[in-house]
């Protein structure tokens, strides 16, 4: 079965008055490109969520978030009673030193004082906390994981679709094969005969005939044509992990339909051969996306 590297994950962890949250998207990619936005709180693991992404996800461009989220409670500003006190003392003594009178409403004051009134955002982060995360962490990753393997089989079965398509083309192109044959050899006796006044010999007639019919042949090219088709689903069969030996086998699939092209001499093969080409076209395009 085949996995697709598009794919998407997200899980919450709450803990106390916080809620962590989780958000992993994937994208095809030859290799794995891992870009993390982590809050600051979890900074410390970054490698080690770095190193559990990457080896579970393998290829393709992913994108890791982590944020955390305050309780409306957690998140009530805090008042620096030290700060506050060592205003009103400042203030007292610069009153009584030069004689100003004190603020009427001293409160209001000293509230819009620097750093009276602080948030606390970053904090250390528990062992019992961190294993809430990890645990929301592979959450996700296994919900991505998911995610890939449906998109998966929606991709298999449209090669499936794809593979047949092609193997019909081909299949079609033996009624205009044999015709061909005998539409070159019937032009070429046929343009000898008009030259009455030349004599040639026949038998090495026959022998650059059967030379120049055997170079337009096409039968070693279908035959390995069908056994890539054959190839290409055995290898989606297979295990997990084939997405460049599937593009491998269509670039290879891509030559014998080229070269039965240059081949066919004919304008009947000619556009199976293209509609073979568009159908292999959509199938390299699609395998970008396997895992």
């Amino acid at each position: 079965m085949i996995y697709s590297m598009t794919g998407y994950g997200k899980a919450v962890a709450l803990f106390q008055e916080r809620k962590i949250c989780i958000e992993i998207r994937s994208l095809n990619g030859k290799a794995m490109d891992l870009s993390a936005r982590i809050a600051p709180q979890f900074k410390g693991h970054e490698m080690e969520i770095r190193a559990l992404v990457t080896s579970k996800l393998e290829r393709g461009k992913t994108d890791f978030t982590l944020w955390v989220e305050q309780s409306e409670k957690a998140d009530t500003p805090s008042l620096n009673m030290a700060v506050m006190q060592g205003y009103a003392e400042q203030m007292q003594q610069i009153s009584e030193a030069t004689g100003i009178a004190m603020p009427q409403n001293l409160m209001e004051t000293l509230l819009k004082m620097p750093e009276v009134i602080t948030r606390k955002e970053i904090y250390e982060v528990s062992d019992d906390e961190w294993e809430a995360t990890l645990k929301a962490i592979h959450t996700a990753i296994d919900e991505l994981l998911e995610f890939r393997k449906q998109e998966g089989e929606a991709l298999y079965h449209k090669f499936i679709s794809k593979i047949e398509n092609i193997s019909t083309l081909l299949a079609s192109i033996e009624p205009y094969e044999k015709e061909r044959v005998e539409k070159i050899r019937t032009r070429i006796t046929d343009n000898l005969e008009k030259l009455a006044s030349v004599d040639y010999d026949r038998n090495r007639l026959e022998q650059e005939l059967i030379y120049y019919i055997e170079k337009l042949d096409v039968n070693e090219e279908k035959q390995r044509l069908s056994n890539h088709l054959s190839y290409f689903v055995e290898t989606m069969d297979g295990n997990i992990g084939q997405g460049k030996k599937l593009g491998f086998i269509a670039q290879e699939m891509g030559r014998e339909i080229n070269t039965l092209g240059s081949k066919s001499n004919n304008a009947e093969m000619q556009n199976i051969v293209v509609k073979m080409k568009d159908e292999l076209e959509q199938i390299k395009e699609q395998v970008l996306n396997v895992m």
